[in-house]
């Protein structure tokens, strides 16, 4: 076996399996953009707000900001979120008192629970093969033997951990003597494993929506100071339905920034090798 045949796999396979003129259309139409200072003034902008004036936020700019966290990044494609937009205030209010009755979430014009989802990976992989169909009607373009086999095999293979993570010693196992050989994906293999894959995904698609909220002239705080549990029965959400943060929304009002953005020597945390 030649040594580019020893590092075939379902990454390498998808590598230039488009058709460039196909790649074309589904590029967005801000491809070109470059707005690195108007960006960085945005980031910038955005800070941690703790009081807010309260009042309803217009829906349809509510919609657009999710919308902008569902266009986040994610693993796989499978798009494991999930966010609740609470503006009854009886439930705004129940869940402020959950939250420790902190200003964020108690002055909010609108609460956002963001959930990592453990339980639809299996659902989100048929959707994509759903997608794939609907692909070469519209092109006429086969779609990648191995993006095929990636969603009817692969991920359901790497994301199945079993009842009760079940499956894990064997998928360690599994995994463990592979790796000797070859890189390996090692994880996830228990349900904690499964549930930290999900929350990262759903974190990215947060700090879209944080950023889109600063962008539309409001302000957030991404809050996990909270009774998880009491938050859960609050909205009947299942052992599936995993809180990664609850955001506080609205216009901030003077004393809703506590101090300074406190930043620490970047040289603690930027490494280059």
């Amino acid at each position: 076996m030649s040594q580019k045949d020893d590092k075939k796999n379902v990454f390498t396979e998808m590598e230039g399996s488009l058709n460039p003129e196909n790649e074309k259309k589904f590029r967005p139409s801000g491809h070109d953009y470059f707005q690195p200072e108007e960006f960085m003034r945005l980031v910038h902008a955005r800070r941690s707000v703790r009081k807010f004036d309260g009042l309803p936020i217009p829906i349809d700019i509510s919609d657009k900001c999710l919308e902008a966290g569902l266009l986040a990044p994610n693993s796989s494609n499978l798009q494991t979120w999930e966010f609740i937009r609470v503006i009854s205030p009886e439930i705004k209010t129940q869940l402020a008192e959950a939250c420790f009755s902190q200003s964020a979430a108690r002055t909010a014009s609108e609460l956002i629970v963001c959930l990592a989802r453990t339980d639809r990976w299996k659902a989100h992989c048929e959707l994509m093969l759903q997608e794939f169909e609907k692909f070469e009607k519209e092109t006429g373009e086969k779609t990648p033997k191995a993006a095929l086999v990636y969603y009817q095999k692969l991920a359901p293979f790497v994301y199945n951990v079993g009842p009760f993570s079940l499956y894990s010693p064997l998928k360690w196992l599994i995994f463990s003597v592979t790796g000797l050989f070859r890189p390996t994906p090692r994880e996830p293999v228990t349900f904690s494993d499964l549930k930290t894959w999900a929350i990262k995904s759903c974190a990215l698609a947060c700090e879209n929506i944080m950023l889109a909220f600063r962008a539309y002239g409001y302000d957030t705080c991404p809050m996990e100071g909270y009774d998880s549990k009491r938050v859960k029965k609050i909205l009947g959400l299942s052992s599936h339905q995993h809180l990664v943060m609850i955001l506080g929304v609205g216009k901030a009002v003077p004393g809703g920034v506590y101090g300074p953005q406190i930043r620490f020597d970047k040289k603690l945390f930027i490494k280059t090798i």
